[in-house]
């Protein structure tokens, strides 16, 4: 009997079975790693996806997408999340993860607890889950100011 995550980090042992859960905890693995080429391996590729976020903004197809994650990652912060309080409905072709991020940034000059709204969209190509759209939003306006400074060194 599969037990249901209560939350998705990265770390989490997936079934193996090339499911979109199995996708969604690789992007977390690589996210929370700075693995900029596994997060390429699911996300969708070409012009198709897109992003929307207080950090990064609207950002459409991979390589705008690629760019945002590229500039976090290099930043003077570091970011880890858990991806928690999350619903997950699908059909055969698409998959949809609902919930809640939690996290810290951690610079040179302060870590924040941070708190995001989270969805993303997967769909089937072929025999893997690619997430097609994310969009992250926050409650917190102060928490958010403080996090594009950390983020951005400002």
């Amino acid at each position: 009997m599969k037990t249901r995550l209560e939350e998705v980090e990265g770390v989490e042992e997936k079934s193996g079975d090339g499911g979109p859960l199995d996708s969604l905890i690789e992007f977390y693995r690589a996210f929370n790693a700075g693995d900029l080429r596994g997060l390429e391996a699911v996300w969708l590729e070409g012009d198709t996806p897109s992003m929307d976020n207080p950090i990064g903004g609207i950002r459409r197809g991979w390589a705008a997408i690629a760019e945002g994650y590229s500039k976090l990652f290099s930043g003077p912060a570091k970011v880890h999340v858990t991806f928690h309080d999350f619903t997950s409905q699908g059909g055969s072709d698409w998959h949809l993860f609902v919930g809640r991020e939690r996290g810290t940034c951690v610079a040179a000059d302060g870590k924040l607890d941070i708190a995001f709204r989270t969805t993303r969209w997967l769909v089937r190509q072929g025999d893997s889950w690619r997430q097609l759209h994310h969009h992250g939003s926050v409650e917190d306006a102060e928490m958010l100011r403080e996090y594009q400074r950390l983020i951005f060194g400002r």
